[in-house]
């Protein structure tokens, strides 16, 4: 196994302008450098990464914190943050904290206390005051944290406002709502926009069940609504998963999508057109958040200034089988 004093003897210079070079601390010549360079190259010298981040207090490990891995839209989130990561020398520590406050307080300590360059956030936690304080380079994505944190997201009032208004176009009339969770930001932009359309409409009927982003409880919510009010029509669900468990609920009550009951979701999930009928959604381009919230958070890692520490991502609604 090669060693810093092998590549320090095998370029004439000392261990210890071997280890300023690797470490990038202290000075070292041009020359030097080109020198140590192809020694190492011709001795296939690989540093040893935990020595050289207890020496340096820095890794190459980005945590991406997320509140529920069952949930499809994070798997494919994780997906663009560990590819854009990936091609950028880092590499990516997923940390699902199931939506426990304090499992999510241990994981971000552990990144801090070993090191990590960085952090994505997606969480389902508001205390801005705590997030504030990290002592890591940090990016919220597909949440608001705080104006200090830069942020990446979809503007979710106008796809909410997009997909209610398409269910009105239909001809629905009688409308439930499926909302996220409570205190959520984009839970409340897109019960923000849902409203916007519903409160401005004429001889429309509206009712409102709160559900985690899931498909268990969703469809066992909805369940309860559809067969106490037979009349529903249209279901707007604030996530995809919401609106495939809606779905499972209404085909078990015998409602056919969508000539009796029309449904539209948000995100823009892969497991929405694989199932039957397909899912008329709000889609968000979800690789594009992540791969941009990865590129602002190695932005924060070099230092490099930040112009914009709010990035708002267009919608797109996409018809399928699930509305008229």
């Amino acid at each position: 196994m090669v060693t810093i004093r092998d590549v320090g003897k095998h370029a004439g210079v000392s261990v210890a302008t071997v280890s300023r070079y690797l470490n990038d601390k202290g000075y070292v010549s041009e020359e030097t450098k080109n020198v140590l360079k192809k020694s190492i190259q011709e001795l296939g010298y690989k540093p040893n990464q935990m020595a050289r981040s207890l020496s340096t207090k820095k890794t190459n490990i980005i945590g991406l914190l997320v509140p529920d891995i069952t949930n499809p839209f994070f798997p494919e989130l994780a997906k663009a943050v560990e590819e854009t990561a990936f091609s950028n020398g880092y590499t990516v520590v997923l940390c699902n904290s199931s939506e426990q406050q304090e499992k999510e307080k241990h994981y971000i300590q552990s990144l801090q206390q070993n090191y990590a360059a960085g952090l994505i956030v997606t969480t389902n936690y508001t205390e801005a005051e705590y997030y504030r304080h990290i002592k890591l380079p940090i990016v919220a994505l597909d949440r608001r944290l705080d104006p200090t944190i830069p942020t990446v997201t979809t503007n979710n009032v106008e796809g909410a406002k997009m997909a209610t208004n398409y269910l009105l176009e239909q001809g629905c009339k009688h409308i439930l709502c499926i909302r996220g969770p409570q205190g959520i930001g984009v839970a409340e932009d897109r019960m923000k926009g849902f409203l916007e359309v519903v409160n401005n409409a004429q001889d429309i009927q509206v009712e409102t069940i709160t559900s985690p982003f899931e498909f268990t409880e969703a469809e066992q919510k909805a369940f309860n609504i559809l067969s106490a009010f037979p009349t529903i029509d249209g279901v707007f669900a604030a996530s995809d998963a919401s609106a495939i468990g809606a779905m499972k609920a209404a085909q078990s009550l015998g409602r056919k999508i969508p000539d009796d009951i029309q449904i539209v979701g948000f995100d823009g999930i892969s497991l929405g057109a694989l199932v039957t009928p397909e899912l008329t959604t709000v889609a968000q381009d979800i690789y594009h958040l992540g791969k941009v919230a990865t590129e602002l958070l190695l932005k924060k890692i070099k230092e490099e200034p930040i112009d914009n520490h709010l990035i708002e991502l267009p919608t797109e609604l996409v018809i399928r089988r699930s509305t008229k």
